[in-house]
């Protein structure tokens, strides 16, 4: 089936006049006002870019500050330090005494003392065998009787004869004769009485006695051993208990101490603080580490033994320095140094020259004057020139 569509005449007609109504009622709008407000949209949209970019810069800016790394800073100045030196040593005694055989020696019978003891002078340390010399001295105090028997006769001769002399009965050389034969008894009875001191004297050495009242620190003998004057010391005391510690010093160290400075001393393996004074100072340095010895007096305690290490702390006076926590101190293979806050607030590393060690911190000697910031904390971390933001400790 075919279907065909027509637009008659009449229809034609009514379209074009609803088609002319229409703009009639609605006109288009201008080119001109079109024109404006495209221009308007545009400048709206630069303005609003220019603002975006703006602030993009000024938060570039802001990071760009906020990367310096923040740091703690101190402005330490200078301060009054008392002088302290530090030095490890040994203990020993101040004035240490062997004691050995001074006789002919023999067997040792028996030995009342024992290393630890307190002794006063003269006191028996060992005896020694002395039967055989007892002997001898009995042998030679009846020499003496002897020799005091013919003293008395020749005595009693030269009285009578004396007497006989004045009736003539005799001579004048017979007197004589009689005096030097008394004279010569009377001699012999000396000479016997000497030889009995000394037999005595030499049996009172076998008993080996204190040289001094002080504390036995070694005993080196037993009951039944053979000694004599060859042997070496039996025994090993220390004068009145005295101590002392012999500490080691550098050379720079040992040219700022002297006689009856105070000290103290901790012996290792205690932490008891006891009080001396440097009583000598050595004369020599060691050639081979550059260090001196300084001798300290110490009165007897328990913590003292001969021998054992220890710790001394030495007052050495005052100096006016600067002194940094330990943290702001580096080192390297060159030596010591502190990173300060340089110009535009860049870190500058500074070489210094370290003294003692406080428990305020190390002791500057030379670099700083002690008006300059330096990096407490997180020096290891920062490169010279890098830029920085200090914080001074007091702020923080």
């Amino acid at each position: 089936m075919n279907y065909e569509t027509s637009i008659t005449a009449e229809a034609a007609d009514n379209i074009q006049t609803e088609a002319s109504g229409i703009t009639a009622d609605k006109p288009l709008i201008s080119r001109g006002v079109l024109i404006a407000g495209i221009v308007v949209i545009g400048l709206l949209l630069a303005l609003a870019a220019y603002a975006v970019f703006s602030a993009d810069d000024g938060a570039a800016a802001a990071d760009d500050n906020s990367q310096a790394p923040v740091v703690t800073v101190v402005a330490p100045g200078q301060t009054t330090v008392e002088g302290l030196i530090s030095a490890p040593g040994t203990i020993a005694a101040r004035r240490e005494l062997p004691v050995g055989v001074v006789g002919e020696g023999g067997r040792v019978v028996s030995v009342p003392v024992d290393a630890g003891d307190w002794v006063r002078q003269g006191q028996v340390l060992a005896v020694i065998d002395r039967s055989v010399q007892a002997q001898q001295a009995q042998a030679q105090a009846a020499q003496i009787s002897v020799a005091q028997a013919d003293a008395n006769l020749a005595q009693a001769n030269l009285d009578r004869a004396l007497q006989l002399v004045e009736r003539g009965f005799i001579s004048k050389a017979d007197v004589d004769r009689l005096t030097s034969t008394r004279d010569a008894a009377n001699a012999r009875v000396r000479v016997a009485q000497a030889q009995l001191g000394e037999l005595r004297a030499r049996n009172a050495r076998l008993n080996i006695v204190a040289p001094a009242a002080g504390l036995v620190l070694a005993r080196n003998v037993e009951p039944g051993q053979t000694v004599s004057g060859g042997t070496p010391a039996l025994f090993s005391i220390a004068r009145g208990g005295e101590m002392e510690m012999l500490a080691q010093v550098s050379e720079a160290q040992l040219a700022s101490l002297g006689q009856g400075i105070q000290a103290s001393v901790v012996p290792t393996g205690s932490e008891k603080s006891l009080t001396g004074q440097v009583w000598q100072i050595s004369p020599t340095v060691d050639a081979q580490n550059r260090q001196g010895t300084a001798r300290i007096a110490l009165p007897y305690a328990q913590e003292l033994r001969p021998g054992g290490f220890a710790t001394a702390e030495i007052k050495s006076g005052t100096v006016v320095a600067t002194v940094l926590p330990e943290s702001a101190v580096l080192a390297d293979r060159q030596g010591s140094y502190v990173y300060v806050v340089g110009d535009e607030k860049k870190a500058e590393r500074r070489r210094v020259k370290t003294g003692m060690v406080t428990d305020s911190g190390i002791v500057i000697t030379e670099g700083l004057s002690g008006n300059e910031q330096i990096v407490l904390r997180a020096g290891g971390f920062l490169t010279e020139g890098e830029v920085i933001a200090p914080k001074l400790l007091e702020e923080s």
